[in-house]
């Protein structure tokens, strides 16, 4: 009990230490950079974009960039020519260019000569001989270095990981001590979920015996996207990074339910896909494309419902506030403020449905999977 009690607090430790060795408080700029803020409009876009996006930093308060903005500088880790590790505030504090995108607007993009790169919406590029980049039609010509940073995103799912690795130990724990019992603490909030993930998602949509074998798999991605759900609606670090709001990480999800479901077909599952029964010969030519492409649809569908239902909630909200900003009259606070507090509310129903909707459509895929022909 005692050592599984310091392996929390070693991984907590060592998690909040990592970030002191990197952090750096954003605060300074030059004089020309902060004149060109302060005549810059409020673009509501670039303020929405900015915080849904993925960051090489963690905001934590004030403007995105500038005087005022303090966030946490992340490692960048980069392997060109060998490993290539320095703290994202080297390229953030950069000399600062612009450039026209392709809606003929000005854009502002760091470069630092010393490393040897540029950074463009927080992608990094390598400079050519003379220590710029090229830009045709609004887009970057140069060449990209093989990127392992540890941005936002990233780190936020460290964060979500250690945390339900700590939870679930402790469930684990107060059944071990107190054996077959009513639950307490927290134990009694987890236990119904784990209940109803392995009665009413797996054993009702895969069955028979085969259900347990999946359920591991169902419980970990219902808790992974319910807890990095609540967390993105959490405004101050560790939460405000829109995870499950990016397609990357709804794509991986997406992958592992399609190689579990194709793996785990059986001899039915694959028949009626390849020789489907009672469907004329000549008719396999156009059924069999058809069903190979439903295969692969059906996890796309959860990567874009799961993507798409996220991140409206996190546009929503801040679009919401925006319009405070956008008219300059903080009387539109009295309609915006409750409005957004509303969507925010919603979202903490958005986040457990979408878990309890890409758990059970994952098992849906995976019965079907493995059921037996009963004719």
């Amino acid at each position: 009990m005692k050592l599984k009690s310091g392996i929390n607090k070693l991984i907590l430790t060592g998690l909040f230490a990592f970030l002191g060795l990197f952090a750096s408080a954003n605060q300074t700029v030059d004089h020309k950079e902060k004149a060109a803020h302060s005549e810059k409009p409020f673009n509501a876009n670039e303020m929405v974009m900015h915080h849904i996006s993925d960051a090489h930093e963690w905001h934590i308060m004030g403007p995105a960039h500038g005087e005022g903005s303090v966030s946490i500088s992340l490692p960048i880790i980069l392997l060109d020519g060998g490993l290539k590790i320095f703290s994202a505030s080297e390229l953030y504090h950069g000399e600062q260019k612009t450039y026209t995108n392709t809606e003929g607007e000005e854009e502002h993009y760091v470069v630092n000569i010393e490393k040897g790169y540029g950074l463009v919406h927080e992608k990094i590029y390598k400079l050519n001989e003379l220590g710029q980049l090229d830009f045709e039609n609004g887009k970057v010509l140069n060449e990209k270095p093989f990127d392992f940073s540890i941005t936002k995103n990233v780190l936020s799912l460290f964060i979500s990981a250690c945390l339900i690795l700590i939870i679930m130990f402790a469930v684990k724990r107060t059944y071990k001590n107190r054996g077959v019992s009513a639950p307490r603490g927290i134990a009694s909030f987890i236990e119904p979920l784990i209940i109803f993930v392995n009665d009413e998602i797996a054993k009702d949509s895969i069955g028979g015996s085969k259900y347990q074998k999946y359920t591991p798999y169902l419980l970990t991605i219902f808790f992974f996207i319910w807890f990095n759900s609540l967390l993105g609606l959490v405004p101050v670090m560790p939460g405000g990074a829109n995870l499950i709001g990016s397609i990357s990480v709804t794509f991986t999800l997406a992958i592992f339910t399609l190689i579990i479901t194709v793996f785990s077909g059986n001899k039915n599952y694959w028949q009626h896909i390849f020789a489907m029964p009672g469907v004329p010969k000549i008719l396999l030519i156009i059924m069999i494309p058809i069903e190979l492409v439903g295969v692969l649809t059906k996890p796309f569908a959860l990567m874009i419902r799961l993507f798409a239902n996220m991140t409206a909630g996190h546009i929503i909200v801040l679009a919401l506030i925006a319009i405070i900003f956008v008219n300059q009259n903080m009387g539109w606070a009295a309609l915006s403020v409750p409005m957004a507090l509303f969507i925010l509310i919603l979202e903490l129903l958005v986040g457990i449905l979408q878990a309890y909707l890409f758990a059970m459509l994952s098992a849906v895929f995976i019965g079907m999977a493995v059921v037996e022909d009963h004719h």
